[in-house]
């Protein structure tokens, strides 16, 4: 096992407390996994890479809290416990949080042990200090598949925390099934069967909702969305128009990658405010690019003339995907296509 790079390809933001110098012999041990470290110790203890502890230390831990994606406590779990409980909110934002005792002997996995990762941390924590991960999460003492843990590490959109928790409570008394729109490749977790029917079951898609009485939509960043527009399109006219096509189709707004054009678009205002505004990023083609996409289009005479290609969404959307899943749609001088990059499932 090894630590993972979080969603954005960076490293985990990491804290480490420790209260004596033991545990500042332990806490030194910690950070030589690859992480962005910071470490706090009493002012007594201060120097080097330590930074001193201002009490209170729950008033301390705020900040830190808010930075950190981990936060590690050399230290007993009451100490861990009473400083990051005034600041729990949410548990897909919450980060983990393990204790270690100053002997190294356990690794305790305290909060976020799914989405945040907390589990794997005590694991990984406690294989480099030679300890024993403490992990108390029911699907894993079960040995049953926590989904949204692996969510979490396969960078999926979750589409429902109350889902989710159905589908963690349904895995103790049997098997989940599971429909993906995607190859699987290796075998299903345990507690996990491929199927299509049932009153709770797992939906990895790029689409929204699912076929089971309650889904759990899980949806990777794969969808490209290609855009035309007139020249001066604003913004609320693109975002309209962008978000009735994904209504209509059912497409996961979560599971847009990023939007795609001509790069006579590059310039266009309208746009490049609606991709900041949606937080996805604008990739723009030049017509020869776009002309060489193998594949069956919507011509256009009047787009041929302009842009030196008979058709912009759709090529742009398929360049780098591997299907169209939506044809081009036109409303209010925007046009809107969707297309699908290749993505597969794996487990292990």
């Amino acid at each position: 096992m090894s630590l993972p790079l979080m969603r954005d390809g960076r490293q985990a933001r990491a804290a480490v407390f420790a209260f004596s110098r033991r545990g500042m012999g332990v806490a030194r041990q910690v950070m030589e996994l690859p992480a962005q470290w910071r470490a706090f110790v009493p002012e007594r203890l201060a120097e080097g890479d330590f930074a001193p502890i201002h009490p209170p230390l729950a008033d301390f831990v705020g900040p830190v809290f808010r930075w950190a994606d981990v936060m590690i406590f050399v230290s007993s779990c009451g100490i861990a416990v009473r400083a990051v409980a005034p600041h729990v909110r949410d548990k897909a934002a919450d980060p983990a949080v393990v204790a270690i005792d100053e002997t190294a002997r356990f690794a305790v996995s305290l909060l976020s042990g799914h989405i945040g990762g907390a589990n794997r941390w005590a694991s990984e924590l406690a294989a480099h200090l030679e300890a024993l991960p403490v992990v108390t999460t029911a699907t894993d003492v079960n040995n049953r598949f926590a989904v949204d843990a692996w969510a979490a590490e396969q960078g999926l959109h979750l589409g429902s925390r109350a889902a989710a928790k159905a589908v963690s409570a349904a895995i103790l008394e049997g098997p989940v099934p599971l429909r993906s729109d995607f190859p699987i490749v290796g075998d299903l977790p345990p507690g996990v069967i491929s199927g299509e029917r049932g009153p709770v079951g797992i939906c990895v898609s790029w689409r929204q909702g699912g076929p089971f009485g309650v889904s759990l939509a899980l949806s990777p960043k794969v969808v490209r969305l290609g855009i035309g527009c007139r020249r001066g399109t604003a913004q609320e006219v693109i975002r309209e128009a962008v978000s009735s096509v994904l209504e209509a189709h059912s497409v996961c707004p979560q599971a847009v990658k990023c939007v795609c054009s001509i790069d006579l678009k590059r310039d266009e205002p309208g746009l490049l405010d609606f991709c900041r505004e949606q937080g996805w990023p604008a990739v723009f083609y030049a017509a020869g690019e776009l002309a060489a996409v193998e594949g069956d289009f919507t011509p256009s005479d009047f787009v041929r003339a302009v842009t030196g290609v008979d058709n912009v969404c759709e090529r742009a959307a398929l360049l780098g995907a591997e299907k169209l899943i939506v044809r081009k749609t036109a409303q209010n001088g925007v046009t809107v296509a969707a297309a699908v990059e290749h993505w597969e499932v794996r487990f292990g």
